[in-house]
């Protein structure tokens, strides 16, 4: 009995993690800008890869597999939120900006700045 719920839990989230990854990959074809893909990136490395390690780690057991499964995640969990940092730093460093609701960027146009002289 114990083994069935474990199947059905480990499933589900695996099932659960395939959708995130699912979604976000549509996400990071449909955003507008680096910025809006970037957070769609994220979902599909924090959320999806985190569901489908851990539904892998309930099917593996009290394993060798399962402390490098859990090894995996954490340095997935460590990492991506740096790397989309970094990504988002240089993008901002290049001057790429967000675009806003309207679907203009934020930037002003440069004639109507008046000179520093």
């Amino acid at each position: 009995m114990v083994a069935l719920i474990v199947d059905v839990l480990s499933w589900a989230l695996i099932l659960g993690g395939g959708a995130f990854c699912v979604i976000g990959a549509v996400g990071m074809l449909r955003m507008p800008d680096v910025f809006t893909r970037m957070h769609a990136a994220g979902v599909v490395d924090t959320a999806g890869l985190g569901l489908i390690l851990i539904g892998l780690m309930l099917q593996a057991g009290f394993t060798l597999v399962m402390v490098k499964l859990a090894l995996i995640l954490v340095f997935v969990l460590y990492t991506s939120p740096m790397s989309t940092h970094a990504l988002a730093q240089s993008a901002v460093s290049t001057g790429v900006q967000p675009l806003l609701a309207d679907g203009a960027n934020n930037q002003k146009d440069k004639e109507d700045e008046p000179s520093k002289t």
